[in-house]
């Protein structure tokens, strides 16, 4: 009886802990992030050196580079779309909540519930014409015109961009109804 008395004094005297998968979710959200973060900097190098390369040929050699600027170009677009969700996943996109941050604790959460249901109902959305449209490049085996490269490649990137941001705001959504809390203040940085 004893027992009880205390878990329901510290559940009403401070916040509860979060359940265990909460943690590891949280956890491999970070790990997917860094992954991403450092593949899109090897291939941000790769493009930079390949710019490089292709300047050194054009200016020396007046030769050059065979479809470099597709190669960068697609890199740009999966550096651009994939790179969104750790963004989102850090908090770092802009927002504009100057006035909301001003409301009253259950209307910023009202609003911050809207807001992320709305997003996720976004990004579902522009996750499937995106998952069409390279599934059509890749059935009609559309080729980039210089470099011979399958067009589904790039356009699977916003498919896998939008993917991962759905997924984190569906996380999003489950973190403020857990925590009743927003996730604003439970930035990633803040747990590492």
């Amino acid at each position: 009886m004893a027992k009880n008395s205390n878990c329901t004094t510290e559940r009403v005297g401070r916040k509860a802990a979060p359940p265990a998968f909460y943690s590891k979710i949280n956890n491999g959200f970070d790990i997917v992030a860094r992954w991403i973060e450092f593949t899109l900097g090897i291939a941000f190098i790769f493009a930079v050196a390949l710019n490089f390369f292709t300047a050194f040929d054009r200016y020396i050699f007046k030769k050059s580079i065979v479809g470099a600027d597709e190669v960068q170009i697609y890199i740009l677009v999966w550096m651009t779309f994939v790179g969104a969700a750790i963004v989102t996943w850090r908090h770092q996109h802009l927002r504009m909540d100057v006035l909301a941050s001003r409301f009253p604790r259950f209307l910023r959460l009202f609003l911050l519930g809207a807001e992320l249901a709305l997003a996720l109902a976004l990004m579902v959305l522009l996750m499937s014409q995106s998952t069409k449209y390279a599934v059509q490049m890749s059935l009609i085996d559309r080729r980039s015109d210089l470099t011979g490269l399958p067009m589904w490649i790039p356009h699977i990137a916003l498919a896998i961009g939008f993917g991962l941001i759905a997924l984190m705001t569906a996380w999003r959504i489950v973190e403020l109804i857990i925590n009743r809390a927003e996730p604003e203040t439970l930035t990633s940085e803040a747990r590492l």
